[in-house]
């Protein structure tokens, strides 16, 4: 009974899994890439992130043809005001960690250093980590003394968080989308009202211009 039991539970753990995975654009996952930067000019990447989200990543340069002498890179992280998160200069690799206290596009700009410009470009790979996927669960696992299907579940408690508070985010984006759109039509609206006035305005004063001119002139 208790084979079955556990057995049963498994099954329920890999369905839930499952159907959380084909929902990766409303949970906050980890990135990979790699970026080609150019010899003069900025490479920069951007990630649109709701408030209060833990954000970690890690950046390094890869030069597989001369591993001995890696030229230097720096790298800038800002906020959507504008704000400085991270700056670093003549690197190799390094990282940055922070929690977003605004919602908004994060950028993340790199580029070669000076002294080390060349004629060609290199690579940098970037892991970037946000949300859910920047928890240790394994450190969990050992604080809670949890493992097996308890700390499967506990992960997929997360990440139905995760979605449940993006849903939401994208849920008041949407609400405020839709109030910007409204006020935007009613102010067409009048614009649109205003300028017929003035034409029909516009249009009355001519005739009455033309009208009197022809008097005037004794036409009419």
């Amino acid at each position: 009974m208790a084979r079955d039991f556990i057995s049963g539970a498994r099954l329920w753990t890999l369905f839930l899994f499952l159907c959380l995975s084909g929902h990766n654009n409303l949970v906050p996952v980890a990135e990979a890439i790699w970026l080609t930067i150019p010899s003069s000019g900025t490479k920069c990447v951007s990630e649109e992130i709701q408030n209060k989200v833990v954000v970690l990543a890690d950046y390094y340069v890869i030069d597989e043809n001369n591993p001995q002498h890696i030229p230097t890179i720096s790298a800038r992280v800002t906020s959507p005001y504008g704000n400085n998160l991270h700056h670093n200069e003549n690197v190799t690799n390094g990282q940055f960690a922070f929690t977003t206290s605004e919602a908004g596009n994060y950028l993340a700009c790199f580029w070669m250093d000076s002294s080390h410009q060349q004629d060609a470009s290199l690579t940098l790979g970037l892991d970037w980590k946000m949300g859910i996927a920047t928890r240790d669960w394994e450190s969990v696992a050992k604080k809670e003394k949890i493992e097996g299907v308890e700390l499967v579940l506990r992960r997929l408690d997360g990440i139905v968080q995760a979605i449940h508070d993006n849903t939401i985010y994208l849920r008041n984006r949407e609400a405020d989308m839709r109030e910007v759109s409204e006020r935007t039509n009613a102010r067409v609206a009048w614009f649109s009202i205003m300028s017929l006035g003035v034409c029909i305005v516009a249009s009355v004063l001519q005739l009455w211009h033309l009208k009197h001119f022809f008097q005037k002139k004794k036409l009419i």
